[in-house]
């Protein structure tokens, strides 16, 4: 299930790519469709019958995790607009390094000193991956473009557009990348959430209050934003392949795989991620986006804390 999840996952950055809707209409018909799925399963199987035994405590949870799974799509997916693929998906899966710095507390499961290493490991690779995004990597960080030098007429004037140029790149691709890092601190309290609801809630009827509240809430900003719903039907093609893939295979079986296993745990299917969405995102003739060799390198050392963090225990 979690290989099914993993190949499910991979398919949603070149998706998300591949749409020209804007963040939270994506997110809101993905929900949408996935919502119509699962109602048909708990309508089918009378899932719906357990949350009659859901204590007031739990239900409040699984609301708010769907609206945290609502927050992480918008997020998520705005991110895909400003930054690359393999930047934006190697900064949302930083999800096992949250985790395993919040769940000590809330789920009693302690990190070690070996966990806290990885986790300083991944935080090296988040910023490597920060400098690789911005025009020019890291000596971009350092260079000082004038905006007046001595010559002909024109030179102060080419200067000055290529420092603002240069300025509103590096600035598009740092604001896609923190996107991407709010995108996992919000999957990181959803999948904390599941992870204790999921120990008394059977899968469907959870995953219906969860996907229902995160439909409802994309929906809401959508028409607050002035977004618009109606899309043609090559969008709603690829809203319907998130749908499928990304939803109904990728988080369901993430859902699933909590009622057995720690959250650290589960997440650590998500390392498979970055790998495959940017394999596909340098391949799709619509993309075509091969990532740079500094992007890989601070995506393996992000990577690499991960797994240390996460095999720490």
């Amino acid at each position: 299930m979690l290989a099914l999840a993993l190949l499910g996952f991979s398919v949603a950055a070149p998706l998300v790519r591949l749409s020209d809707a804007p963040a939270l209409v994506i997110a809101a018909w993905r929900m949408g469709f996935t919502v119509v799925v699962v109602a048909g399963v708990l309508a089918v199987g009378g899932g719906w019958r357990a949350w009659r035994t859901l204590s007031r405590g739990d239900g409040l949870l699984s609301v708010c995790a769907g609206v945290l799974l609502a927050l992480h799509f918008w997020s998520w997916n705005a991110s895909l607009h400003y930054t690359t693929i393999a930047a934006s998906v190697t900064l949302v899966n930083m999800q096992p390094i949250m985790i395993a710095a919040f769940s000590a507390r809330w789920l009693g499961e302690r990190a070690t000193r070996r966990q806290w290493m990885g986790i300083g490991v991944g935080i090296v690779g988040v910023l490597i991956v920060g400098i690789a995004d911005m025009p020019g990597g890291t000596p971009s960080l350092f260079a000082w473009v004038p905006f007046a030098t001595a010559g002909s007429a024109t030179g102060p004037s080419l200067a000055r557009d290529d420092a603002i140029a240069i300025a509103v790149s590096r600035n598009r691709a740092l604001f896609g990348d923190v996107l991407a890092l709010v995108g996992a601190a919000t999957a990181s309290a959803y999948y904390l959430i599941g992870r204790r609801v999921r120990r008394t809630l059977p899968l469907w009827p959870y995953v219906g209050l969860v996907y229902g509240t995160a439909c409802a809430t994309c929906i809401v900003l959508a028409l607050a934003t002035s977004a618009p719903l109606k899309q043609p039907a090559g969008e709603l093609a690829i809203f319907a392949g998130l749908a499928a893939g990304p939803m109904l295979l990728g988080h369901t079986g993430l859902n699933w795989a909590l009622g057995y296993l720690p959250a650290y745990v589960v997440n650590l299917t998500l390392l498979g991620e970055p790998l495959g969405a940017s394999v596909l995102g340098a391949v799709l003739p619509g993309i075509a986006e091969v990532p740079n060799p500094l992007t890989v390198v601070g995506g393996a050392v992000a990577l690499a804390g991960v797994i240390l963090a996460a095999r720490g225990g």
